[in-house]
């Protein structure tokens, strides 16, 4: 008879986030009851980026299920660095910096699990346990249940043995020991018996179930769920500005929600199944839409919406349609707030202007557009604007000569152009 807990499968299924199993066993120990699993969290920086959102919303799909999350955030496992998928050796951290990225991981980690109730997730730091076992106990107890010969064999290893100028370090090559016994503790401490990751991490999985099998007796599984790719070739969760981060500080939620927006039609019913938590129905009623009307984009801003909030709450979605419905609708720019209006053009190329030239022949639209680069000199400048391509402040303005003044200033200093998507930011001074 089905229950809520045999469903976590055929939900990552259908949403095609379902990679690889350890073994066929899962689905019927799934089945029995609620099964303690758990995802760890590279704190290479103090925040997480959308492709970690992926595996955050794995807890998260595990606890809706009626399973027991845990989330690990890797400050012992984050002094050394995983080597999967990397072509270099990482830097490593300070331990100050890494106790830094650890704290901004764990605060954010913890508004999408819930910690109360028969299926509460867990919050733990590898640290605790790594940081303090001895190097000869850990090559006696855990090394010799490894070996060099299936290490050296796996592609992530094979690949930096190859690349001769770069090869790879003992402390690297260390890394799966390290996260087998990640899931040997979270066992033995938490009765854990599944390990999730993206499919880079197959082989550390593995060794995991593997090494609770000799030192316990025990069945223990593993799970991978795909790497995110886009349909064009280019990375995942890189925008203009570099990384799209969950932390509204590095990432705003006007540029969050666009990144989304502009997801295309062959990427968009992917990220509907993976990055939210809708239901089959109503994302597949999405999929006729894309299919039928592809212009009308609901899709994509029924994506946007439910991902900023997911992130942002519902702050952050009105936040951030105000700033799309200001930069890109007919509406004045004043309508924003200062702090809107900064977060919205993060990022956005900017000029420094005097404040004493306000007013002057040289604060005329053409001299402005051309010295914030929108046009290459003041005549093609002047054809711009007199052919109507330029709006100041969200604003049509058609006169070339015309001078701006202390009334263009918006709140912050700004005075912000914009010429067809192209923006440009001239930051009054003095």
């Amino acid at each position: 008879m089905s229950n809520r807990h045999d469903q976590f499968l055929p939900d990552l299924e259908w949403r095609g986030l379902l990679h690889q199993t350890t073994s066929d066993d899962l689905r019927g120990e799934l089945a029995k009851g609620p099964v303690t699993g758990y995802i760890g969290f590279d704190p290479t920086a103090a925040s997480l980026h959308i492709g970690s959102l992926l595996q955050v919303l794995g807890l998260v799909r595990l606890q809706r299920a009626g399973h027991k999350p845990i989330a690990v955030v890797g400050g012992g496992t984050g002094l050394i660095g995983d080597p999967s998928g990397k072509t270099a050796e990482r830097q490593l951290l300070t331990r100050e910096k890494l106790d830094f990225n650890v704290a901004g991981i764990r605060k954010q980690l913890e508004q999408y699990l819930d910690f109360e109730g028969p299926c509460a997730a867990k919050l733990v730091n590898n640290a605790d346990w790594l940081c303090n076992i001895g190097f000869i106990d850990f090559l006696r107890d855990i090394g010799k249940h490894f070996s060099v010969n299936s290490l050296v064999a796996r592609d992530s290893v094979k690949l930096r043995l190859e690349a001769r100028e770069q090869g790879m370090s003992f402390t690297e090559f260390s890394y799966v020991l390290l996260q087998a016994y990640d899931f040997l503790k979270l066992y033995d401490l938490h009765g854990c018996t599944l390990q999730v990751g993206g499919s880079d991490q197959w082989g550390n999985i593995v060794d995991g179930a593997d090494l609770i099998r000799r030192l316990r007796g025990a069945s223990a599984f593993g799970l991978t769920q795909p790497l995110v790719t886009k349909s064009d070739g280019s990375k995942f969760g890189k925008s203009e500005g570099g990384n799209v981060w969950i932390d509204a500080d590095l990432t705003p939620p006007y540029v969050f929600y666009q990144y989304w927006l502009n997801a295309s039609d062959d990427d968009v019913k992917k990220y509907l199944r993976y990055f939210t938590l809708m239901e089959r129905e109503a994302i597949e009623a999405l999929d006729a839409e894309v299919a039928n009307h592809p212009s009308g984009r609901v899709a994509q801003k029924t994506l946007a919406d439910e991902v900023t909030k997911l992130v942002h709450g519902d702050a952050g979605v009105t936040e951030a349609k105000r700033a799309t419905a200001a930069l890109f609708g007919d509406g004045d720019l004043r309508a924003l707030s200062a702090q809107e209006l900064e977060r919205a053009l993060a990022g956005v190329p900017s000029v420094e202007f005097p404040r004493e030239k306000l007013g002057t022949p040289e604060a005329s639209l053409a001299s402005v557009l051309a010295l914030a680069k929108l046009a290459p000199s003041k005549g093609q400048a002047r054809t711009l604007i007199t052919g109507g391509s330029l709006r100041v402040n969200g604003v049509k303005r058609d006169q070339p000569e015309q001078v701006l003044t202390g009334e263009d200033v918006l709140g912050g200093g700004l005075i912000v152009l914009r010429k067809g998507k192209t923006y440009a930011v001239a930051r009054i001074v003095g």
